[in-house]
């Protein structure tokens, strides 16, 4: 079964997870613009790195025939140094116009201040201008406001609500993100966000339509096989595997082709 990863941090991961995914049959992941544990403190740090996303990572993923493509944002943890927030911000058109550049993200809450919401925002009006989707970052605390605030502001700016992802969905808020006609994605991740188990049982509830799901893996307890080790537990559970390949390949793909940016990569 062919699979798109949608969030992964692969800035964060050796080149063997490469080699693993490739053997999992995963064929196309998807890089969203993230802080770096040590917070950045110079506007080239955040341009060398939207370069390495658009660059080196893509001979990276080549060598194991990955296509690797991204989101390039303001993180919403960074968006909160309002000073170098401001120096980066001009520098952000270029890079959504790159062709392997397929929507802008991750954006949205983490404390859920002032500064998140006002970067928020102003990159929400920067996607809907390039008609690229937005990948939100939905909060690790006081998740249930956060998400239901992002939608409040998605509509205040007239953003395209189909157009809009909020990751990272629990319980709490899965029912919320689809009712609102957002796309909702699901994080398989160890200790603090879903498991296999858990998102299965979501998805049995709720289906696929308008789903998706990630590994979101970087430095932290993660695994860059979250997605492929899902898939194993649906089929485990019954769930067939054309509704599995929706989910893991038609949702994202379809998602994140909304400009023809994905379609241009190859021959799919």
């Amino acid at each position: 079964m062919r699979i798109f990863e949608p969030h992964i941090h692969m800035v964060s991961r050796v080149t063997e997870d490469y080699e693993v995914m490739a053997a999992a049959g995963v064929e196309l992941i998807l890089e969203p613009a993230f802080w770096l544990g040590e917070p950045r403190k110079r506007l080239g740090t955040f341009l060398d790195y939207f370069d390495s996303l658009l660059g080196f990572e893509v001979t990276r993923a080549r060598n194991y025939n990955i296509e690797h493509v991204c989101t390039i944002a303001i993180n919403p943890r960074e968006a909160n140094n309002r000073a170098l927030a401001e120096e980066v911000f001009p520098h952000l058109d270029a890079y959504l116009k790159n062709d392997r550049c397929v929507g802008v993200g991750e954006i949205g809450y983490d404390d859920i201040t002032e500064a998140e919401e006002e970067f928020l925002r102003r990159q929400l009006d920067l996607a809907r201008v390039h008609g690229l989707p937005a990948l939100v970052h939905t909060p690790h605390r006081r998740k249930a406001y956060g998400t239901a605030r992002t939608i409040d502001v998605c509509r205040e700016v007239g953003f395209p609500i189909d157009r809009l992802l909020l990751d990272h969905a629990t319980e709490e808020t899965v029912k919320m993100i689809l009712d609102s006609g957002a796309w909702c994605g699901f994080t398989i991740y160890p200790n603090t966000k879903l498991t296999p188990e858990r998102a299965t049982n979501m998805l049995l509830e709720y289906g696929v339509d308008r789903m998706m799901i990630n590994s979101s893996a970087d430095w932290g307890p993660s695994t860059t096989m979250s997605v492929p080790y899902t898939c194993v537990e649906m089929r485990r559970r019954g769930i067939d595997a054309a509704t599995i390949s929706r989910l893991v390949w038609d949702n994202p793909f379809a998602f994140y082709n909304v400009t023809g940016r994905l379609s241009k990569l190859k021959a799919w």
